[in-house]
Formats: structure tokens, C-alpha cells, sequence
């Protein structure tokens, strides 16, 4: 069985070659999950690329929007090696806001989920008397 997929956003086309539709199926949903990211989750920008970094023998492997510079970190199952988004909050909860699209925080030296700051400028402009 032979299957043709373009994602979403018309960039990538793949074609996956499978012996079952089970087989097909989990091909499809692997290359979905890593590979058809319609827009950034920050500002819903279109012009992604991905970033594979290396850093102390380590690859990391990022979806980076060239508009506001956030990114998306990819995780790598420790068995069979494939990777899936990192959309989790430090906390473990679903990040509902920015699906796990987060911007670097030269200033503190961490990672900053963007909804966190957002919430924290909106807190001080509710403050702020008009």
C-alpha cells in the first residue's frame, strides 16, 4: 500500500509505503506529529523551521518560528528513538495556551512559558491606573 500526505500548510509532501493499514496508520500519525505544525503556537506565524542543535554529544531536535523566535522542543522516546512535542507545563499540565511553543528568557537564564508572561504583563497592566 502506497500512501501520498502534503501537510497542512503545503510544504512537505511525503510518501510512506506500508503492508497494512495498521502499519499505515502509524506511520501517518508519527510523521503528523513531528511534521505537519500548521503555525507557530506564540504567534500563529507560518514561516517555521526545524533546528537540530547539538550540545555536549546531545542532539536536540526544535520546530523554531522565524517570525517571534519561539520554539517547539521535540522529546526523544528512550526506546526505538522516535520523537514526539513537548506540550507540557513544568507542572506536567497540557499547555493550553501556546502548545508548548516557548520563547528564551535571556534575563532570568531559563525557559519562560510565553502564556506565564503574558499573564504577568496583563497582571501589571491591570495594576497600572488609568
Amino acid at each position: 500500500m502506497k500512501i501520498n500526505y502534503t501537510t497542512r500548510n503545503k510544504n512537505i509532501n511525503v510518501e510512506l509505503q506500508s503492508e497494512s493499514v495498521k502499519d499505515a496508520f502509524k506511520q501517518l500519525a508519527e510523521f503528523q506529529e513531528i511534521f505537519d505544525e500548521k503555525c507557530c503556537g506564540a504567534c500563529k506565524n507560518i514561516d517555521l523551521q526545524f533546528v537540530v542543535r547539538t550540545v555536549e554529544n546531545n542532539d536536540y531536535y526544535e520546530l523554531k518560528c522565524k517570525a517571534c523566535f519561539a520554539k517547539l522542543a521535540y522529546g526523544q522516546h528512550k526506546v526505538g528513538g522516535s520523537l514526539f512535542p513537548k506540550r507540557k507545563n513544568p507542572d506536567g499540565s497540557y499547555d493550553n495556551i501556546n502548545q508548548g511553543w516557548h520563547k528564551w528568557q535571556a534575563k532570568t537564564n531559563t525557559t519562560q512559558n510565553i502564556s506565564e508572561k503574558t499573564q504577568e504583563i496583563n497582571t501589571i497592566k491591570a495594576n497600572i491606573p488609568a
